[in-house]
């Protein structure tokens, strides 16, 4: 057990002198006569003593405060030695569950880049800002972009945030990455799917799953993810609402998780409402999902029991690719299925508070909402300028 007084001692650093007679000088002259320095004492959780020497009392004492209160916590533990390696290995296994599968792999990803920058064998302590410093350098100089530079920034920080808290290994303050800043890039303008875009795709889709689809996205503003994990269960067809929930693997459900962990409700027009009760109809009887085919379903069972289905597996393949000769046939201009969920909640956002929007969106960061999907419209340009005019003419009339 911690000790609950953080002591504040002298370290002296030579003998004791003696006066002319050669004998030991008086104790009370010690601070007059003998070098020493301050030394800060406590002990851990474990019972073991630690200890910091400080050049004067004051930088000991204001040191002491901020050990005596992770001491009072059960924090005072100096961290434990910790390879990268053995860091990486721990973190994949315990951090499974916890984050998204994709997430998680994005993780190890990076800090594997990171590993093979600054070598599998340091000690996690011993990695600093400079070797932070070098790797964004490395990884800039190898040609990747400056958005995909700085998302590594962002996963190492957190990354290393864990390794302070709760891990323990690293101490407040520590984290290599905690003051890297992201290099600045222009932000792309947001593509801002119109509603005659959007109804040119929809005549352009053969298929009433594409149809549903598409509708879905563009009104309901659901990730790829969302929609492709949607079951039957989730449609509340009376109410015309969606649940966005996590699936437990059952024998015939996937594992499945949304993003950040945000489970939300969010609302479905009449049309969609109408695509999805046809698609029901023809689906066949107890088969859970919406938009995973009976066929497919089978086929992804099959490799889960051999072992060789990932969470983060693709439930239905060349999404994008269909879609984008969905695109081509609809003559609209380049765009994603994230695009359609951009421009469904720039739409939100007209009309609707950003915080409801936020929710909607399922993000945790209202700055998310804000930052990367509102769109500025060609009507709200208008908007714009006809306030100006207005602004205008009323400063001249004046």
């Amino acid at each position: 057990m911690a000790i609950e007084k953080v002591g504040v001692y002298r370290k002296w650093l030579e003998p004791v002198p003696k006066n002319r007679n050669g004998k030991p000088i008086p104790k009370s002259q010690w601070p007059k006569k003998r070098r020493y320095h301050w030394i800060v004492r406590w002990y851990g959780t474990n019972n073991e003593r630690y200890g910091k020497v400080f050049r004067t009392r004051k930088e000991a004492e204001r040191h002491a405060i901020e050990i005596q209160e992770k001491v009072n916590l059960g924090k005072a533990d100096r961290p434990k030695t910790l390879s990268l390696r053995e860091f990486m290995r721990e973190h994949k296994k315990v951090m499974k569950g916890q984050v998204a599968c994709g997430t998680l792999r994005i993780q190890i990803q990076v800090l594997g880049l990171f590993e093979n920058y600054i070598g599998d064998s340091v000690v996690l302590g011993k990695i600093r800002p400079h070797h932070a410093e070098g790797f964004v350098a490395d990884r800039l100089a190898s040609g990747l972009s400056t958005g995909t530079v700085n998302k590594y920034i962002r996963t190492l920080r957190s990354v290393f945030n864990l390794a302070i808290e709760p891990r323990g290994y690293l101490q407040e303050g520590q984290n290599p990455f905690a003051r890297i800043r992201e290099r600045k890039k222009a932000q792309k303008p947001i593509r801002y799917v119109t509603v005659e875009e959007y109804a040119a795709l929809m005549n352009s889709a053969q298929r009433l799953w594409w149809k549903s689809l598409i509708s879905m996205a563009y009104g309901s503003g659901l990730r790829r993810g969302e929609v492709l994990n949607l079951t039957w269960a989730d449609i509340d067809f009376e109410g015309q609402l969606i649940r966005v929930v996590p699936k437990k693997e059952t024998k015939r459900l996937l594992e499945w998780e949304p993003k950040d962990h945000e489970n939300r409700v969010v609302p479905i027009s009449d049309e969609t409402t109408q695509l999805l009760a046809n698609l029901h109809v023809q689906c066949e009887e107890g088969h859970p999902y919406v938009f995973i085919t009976p066929r497919r379903l089978r086929r992804i069972l099959l490799r889960r029991e051999l072992g060789e289905w990932s969470p983060d597996s693709e439930v239905v393949n060349n999404i994008a690719r269909d879609f984008g000769i969905i695109r081509l046939h609809a003559c609209v201009a380049k765009c994603t299925l994230h695009d359609l969920r951009r421009s469904a909640i720039t739409n939100w956002a007209q009309k609707l508070p950003i915080q409801v929007v936020q929710q909607l969106a399922g993000h945790s960061d209202i700055s998310t909402t804000r930052k990367y999907y509102l769109a500025v419209r060609s009507e709200d340009l208008v908007s714009a300028k006809k306030l100006l005019n207005s602004i205008l003419t009323q400063t001249y009339d004046d």
